[in-house]
């Protein structure tokens, strides 16, 4: 039971690792309000493909809860009834959590997939959630975890429904970013305590220390990076896509996310030095460095290369890769055991 758990929490990182790039994907195609309404898309389960879908239709059966557009405002229908020959707004509310009501066919389509991805890598956290019941007696932290991963689950949905209805307020898509973290750290977590045999490696305190500091750096590169990112959303709206504009008058938060990355860089050369020269075993540091070089080539080209196609998306999914690494390898070092040397 023991193994098809760890398998299954497994198989839940990847997935939600999917929907963290989803969401990137939402968020480099401007998609985010491609559903103005949740957790239904414009009142249907299943959106519509074209804008006739979302217009009066006379003598057509409504549902209770679907959308139409009209006068550039959401209408929600009130109850399930048959329309007349013109439209009678005593059966509608108007939709007042935004005023935004633009239907685009693309962008709908790709938040609603967003969403499809969130609601499938809940299904193995639910399904390794119930096996964690059978492991209680020797593995208590396997259920309260797992509870608190579901729960965590939850939480976010419910963020992405307050993210919605903000109409993307960025201090709301910053936490919804952090808590997606917490859930790939908790679900890290779960995986390396469930593992059957751990590697040998040196315990360093200073080496720990550092590699904490570091974890920490890259989760608020990543923050900065968030808001960066929507000093960028505001310009597309101010300018449009004029791309070598973008960045012609950045913030604090660029000027300190750029500088920052210097540190970045330079702690984690360090560690890896460190982990070289002593032996420690940290083998996945390695990996943490091809994540930093690739951050920096992404954000190099954005910058310089006036954000060509996709770079916007690798340059967040490889940050949340990084942190995720960097996560395991705390873990790693924080682990004694008797066959461990402690280092200096």
């Amino acid at each position: 039971m023991k193994v098809k758990f760890r398998k299954t929490v497994k198989i839940a990182l990847v997935l939600v690792y999917l929907v963290i790039i989803a969401g990137a994907v939402v968020r480099m195609t401007g998609s985010g309000m491609g559903c103005p309404d949740w957790p239904k898309c414009f009142g249907y389960y299943i959106p519509p493909t074209e804008l006739s879908e979302l217009q009066f239709k006379p003598n057509h059966d409504y549902k209770k809860g679907v959308v139409i557009i009209v006068d550039e405002t959401l209408q929600v229908a009130k109850e399930n009834f048959t329309s007349g020959e013109s439209l009678d707004l005593s059966h509608w509310n108007k939709y007042t959590a935004h005023d935004y009501a633009t239907f685009n066919p693309v962008h709908t389509w790709v938040e609603y997939i967003n969403r499809l991805s969130g609601a499938l890598s809940g299904i193995p956290i639910l399904i390794f959630t119930i096996m964690s019941i059978w492991l209680w007696k020797d593995r208590k932290r396997y259920l309260l975890l797992s509870i608190f991963t579901v729960v965590a689950m939850g939480f976010q949905a419910w963020l992405g429904k307050t993210v919605v209805d903000s109409n993307l307020a960025p201090f709301k898509i910053t936490i919804h970013m952090v808590m997606a973290l917490v859930i790939v750290a908790v679900i890290l977590y779960l995986i390396f305590i469930s593992k059957e045999k751990f590697k040998l490696v040196k315990f360093n305190p200073l080496f720990k220390n550092v590699l904490i500091f570091a974890t920490l750096l890259t989760l608020v590169q990543i923050v900065l990076g968030t808001q960066v990112r929507q000093h960028v959303d505001e310009q597309v709206k101010s300018i449009g896509y004029i791309k070598s504009m973008w960045l012609d008058n950045p913030t604090l938060d660029f000027y300190i996310h750029r500088t920052l990355s210097i540190l970045v860089l330079a702690v984690n050369v360090w560690l890896y030095y460190k982990n070289k020269k002593q032996h420690l075993g940290y083998t996945k540091l390695d990996w943490v460095l091809v994540c930093i070089a690739l951050e920096i080539i992404t954000g190099m080209a954005m910058y310089y290369l006036d954000f060509p196609f996709s770079t916007q998306t690798l340059h967040l999914v490889i940050a949340t890769v990084l942190i995720g690494i960097q996560f395991y390898i705390v873990l790693e070092s924080s682990r004694r055991s008797e066959d461990k040397t402690a280092l200096a």
